[in-house]
């Protein structure tokens, strides 16, 4: 089905029953930020916290991700993140690219149409795939620009939750290549919209924002 705004995409995902994912989440989780920023990050898929407050990358891994940001100068109020998988994986395995293919084509598609990035972070390997090819890789095809199906320039970086599984030297490595990758979407930010600031004075409190969603979640379980 088409939509003729994003306002009414969104109400139309958040009562998604399209595919079995939903039976074992609390919902259908949304997005987070500015629908006008040039900046889009799509990540893998809900959470706990996520599936909690309906919104992407507000647990531990967004945290990291805040942290990761910020020392690139972007601030989450002032870019747009969302999702491939839109409800949380039972157990929290992560999606297949058959899950992550149908759930795309029926909202990330549409949902990318309207905002019309300028340029797209694919956060770990489920984005990667969807966006690239089925056959990419994060190891392989981490820090490399290329060319969306929307034709818009995209770069892989790791997943915070991937980041969060490391230890020693492994995790001062990635900490770097993330950093690098990030810079590197800034530079092209800077590059494709000059005029546009990614970051507040103020970082926002994420949970704070969402937490009425929550609530209101809670209720309709």
């Amino acid at each position: 089905m088409t939509y003729t705004t994003h306002e009414q995409l969104e109400q139309a995902l958040l009562v998604c029953t399209a595919c079995p994912l939903r039976q074992d989440a609390v919902g259908p989780t949304s997005y987070n930020g500015s629908p006008l920023s040039p900046l889009a990050i799509v990540g893998e898929g809900p959470g706990g916290v996520e599936d909690e407050y309906g919104v992407p990358l507000v647990g531990p891994s967004g945290q990291l991700l805040d942290k990761a940001l910020a020392s690139v100068g972007i601030t989450r109020d002032r870019i747009y993140t969302t999702n491939v998988i839109k409800c949380r994986p039972k157990n929290n395995r992560t999606p297949t690219v058959e899950e992550g293919q149908f759930c795309a084509e029926a909202w990330l598609d549409q949902e990318l149409a309207f905002v019309h990035p300028k340029v797209i972070i694919a956060l770990g390997s489920v984005a990667l795939k969807y966006l690239l090819s089925p056959n990419a890789r994060i190891t392989k095809d981490r820090g490399k620009w290329f060319t969306t199906k929307y034709d818009i320039p995209a770069l892989a970086t790791y997943h915070p939750a991937y980041l969060l599984r490391l230890t020693g030297k492994d995790l001062i490595k990635a900490k770097w290549e993330v950093f690098y990758d990030l810079k590197a979407v800034v530079e092209k930010c800077q590059e494709l919209a000059p005029e546009y600031n990614l970051k507040s004075p103020e970082p926002p409190d994420l949970l704070a924002l969402y937490s009425e969603r929550r609530e209101q979640r809670k209720k309709e379980r």
